[in-house]
């Protein structure tokens, strides 16, 4: 449990005491409700906090309704939005119900930060800020990287870890749990407990997990995530995708695999004597298991098999009724010619020529227009099995798209209903 997904301790010797001493521990988990889902990449904290709440030991989670409305850069160059009150509590809401797929919502105690510094004055903010020098504050990297460059460092944004530091002293956290990119704010939470004559509280980093391109974290917003709350089919695919080279890193830190096995995949993989989607698809069916249920992993393993590899459409495909007529590109056909690409008439018959870029936008088949018409220009769309490399094409009355690999939409024109 202190070496498996565990990227540091501090203190480990002091946490196996306490282990040891038969107490119930108090084990801190903060999110910032700026965003409302949960990714594979935080699963591997939640995941942790699971084996210490079977062991007996009471989950404490923070929702930074507070910290919310000031911005945590933890290693990155901007600040996020202020958000409204209202906000809040709808990610907060969208947050528990995916951090309670993963975590036992019966032994876990859900506190709000405005419980406290709701009845901060002044005079409480003053002296908790007396307790640090701004030295200190500018030791954490990402504020020096910006202080040397000359970037701006608001002053709330110093008061972020002082803020995370005092939710460990009003719940008087035992042990607190984060990413590797959190330890600055960690530490800063046991000075100040020791500050205050608490007993300063354990520190428990896990690794930040890789991203399914393989390069950067795992974030929503560099699109590289696999979300705990997608689909089955969805959370399959896109483990199926991430590189030969991540597989036993998402295997030791997001399935209950046993070393012994683990080791047997690794040796296997190293003398390339499996291939390695067996494995994946074994990866792909523990962590849907995880998520759902075994019949859910199996299903989902079928679909793949079906979509992906053997290119056929999928059972059950979304349909989308709308008017042809607002994305009508009526100089299609002469695109077509002027790039010398041939129509037959069964192709141009009962059909309308489509802004393609502008549809998938609309259809939220992509996350942009700009992704959609880049997609198109890498050949990643088609439409009935042909695959399109202009932004205009034509499309008829039940047409099937598929972008990508998994994402398809049956199109229906309302103009002739």
């Amino acid at each position: 449990m202190l070496k498996r997904g565990v990227a540091e301790v501090i203190v480990e010797e002091e946490l196996v005491q306490l282990l040891k001493s038969g107490k119930k521990l108090r084990l801190k988990e903060g999110f910032d409700p700026s965003f409302p889902d949960i990714h594979l990449g935080h699963m591997v904290g939640l995941k942790k906090l699971r084996q210490f709440q079977e062991l007996g030991h009471q989950v404490v989670l923070i929702v930074g309704d507070w910290t919310a409305q000031i911005g945590d850069p933890s290693g990155v160059s901007v600040t996020r939005p202020m958000l409204t009150a209202e906000q809040v509590e709808t990610n907060a809401q969208t947050y528990m119900q995916q951090f309670f797929k993963i975590v036992d919502r019966e032994k876990t105690e859900v506190r709000w930060q405005s419980e406290w510094f709701g009845k901060f004055t002044l005079a409480d903010v003053i002296k908790l800020t007396s307790r640090f020098t701004i030295a200190q504050l500018l030791a954490r990297d990402d504020f020096s990287k910006r202080y040397n460059s000359n970037q701006p460092i608001s002053m709330t944004e110093f008061l972020y870890p002082l803020l995370q530091a005092y939710d460990s002293v009003a719940i008087k956290a035992d042990v607190e749990f984060g990413g590797t990119d959190q330890k600055f704010n960690l530490l800063v939470g046991r000075e100040l407990q020791s500050y205050v004559g608490q007993k300063p509280q354990q520190v428990f980093m896990v690794p930040i997990l890789t991203g399914t391109d393989g390069v950067q974290k795992m974030s929503k917003s560099l699109g590289n995530y696999i979300g705990v709350a997608e689909s089955p089919q969805q959370i399959y695919g896109k483990v199926m995708s991430i590189q030969d080279s991540q597989i036993i890193d998402y295997m030791e830190l997001l399935t209950d695999i046993a070393d012994e096995e683990l080791d047997q995949f690794k040796n296997a993989l190293d003398k390339h004597a499996v291939n390695p989607m067996e494995i994946k698809k074994r990866l792909a069916c523990e962590i849907v298991s995880q998520l759902y249920d075994s019949e859910s992993a199996t299903e989902a393993e079928g679909h793949f098999a079906k979509v992906v590899q053997h290119k056929e459409n999928p059972d059950e495909i979304t349909e989308y009724q709308f008017s042809f007529k607002q994305f009508e590109n009526s100089g299609g056909l002469t695109a077509y010619k002027f790039i010398g690409i041939e129509l037959r008439e069964k192709d141009i018959a009962n059909s309308t020529f489509l802004d393609i870029s502008a549809l998938l936008d609309y259809l939220k088949l992509t996350r942009s227009k700009s992704e959609a018409s880049r997609l198109v220009e890498q050949g990643a769309v088609s439409i009935d099995g042909k695959r399109i490399t202009i932004n205009v094409a034509p499309a008829k009355n039940g047409s099937i798209i598929k972008v990508g690999k998994r994402r398809f939409a049956k199109i229906v024109n309302s103009d002739i209903m």
